[in-house]
């Protein structure tokens, strides 16, 4: 029987969300990423999370993978980059982003989520062969009155299972439009950083769902 917490390593988050879902349920839980944590927890690590994957981690959670230049969206400014880049800057920025996710997902913990949106066609050919699905998820199925299709790429770890479904509010109404806030941001410094965040409801869920399998794998496997 397991006598200790859960080492669990959320890569690639500043917000805190996930790592604070999982901390809830007394899981020995630090996040990682190249710039600060929002909250000021001693518990982030501030640099490239592959220098971290081999720190003895039972369940990794990559939260936010820079996924501009991999996904479906983002394919058009690779034959057409924006004003001040290059198209050897876009295709160099694929190639990096690609290998970020394949670390991650090649890491040697036994139980690995990725989050990343549905790619396009060259982020999947630099992607390893094997690449299950990914399971898309919506905030609005765990209590959250939000639009935004979320990817998780799974390895030893369950699908999610909703929450809390909501009702959808009727397509084009004013509650409609706020639910696609995320997709109607405005440009600027930190929409990114909005566009990224995850939702409460969704981190929930992850560190119920997710830290309940892997306790109960590693405790049949004792």
């Amino acid at each position: 029987m397991l006598d200790r917490p859960l080492r669990v390593l959320i890569g690639c988050e500043t917000s805190g969300v996930m790592r604070r879902a999982f901390a809830a349920h007394g899981h020995d839980t630090w996040s990682c990423d190249l710039l600060p944590s929002e909250d000021g927890s001693n518990r982030h690590i501030r640099g490239d999370v592959r220098d971290h994957l081999a720190d003895g981690w039972d369940l990794l959670v990559v939260a936010h993978p820079p996924c501009t230049r991999l996904c479906n969206s983002g394919v058009r400014w690779l034959h057409s980059p924006p004003p001040g880049r290059t198209a050897a800057d876009m295709w160099a920025e694929l190639d990096e982003g690609a290998a970020l996710f394949t670390a991650c997902w090649q890491a040697p913990v036994d139980r690995v989520a990725v989050e990343n949106p549905v790619m396009h066609r060259h982020a999947r050919e630099r992607l390893p062969a094997n690449l299950p699905r990914p399971q898309i998820v919506q905030p609005w199925w765990f209590g959250e009155p939000a639009k935004k299709a979320t990817g998780f790429y799974l390895r030893g770890l369950p699908p999610l299972v909703a929450t809390n479904r909501l009702p959808l509010p009727a397509k084009g109404s004013d509650e409609d439009k706020r639910w696609q806030a995320v997709h109607r941001a405005s440009p600027g410094p930190d929409r990114w950083k909005f566009r990224s965040r995850t939702f409460e409801g969704v981190a929930a869920a992850c560190a119920d769902q997710w830290g309940r399998a892997a306790l109960q794998q590693i405790r049949s496997a004792a």
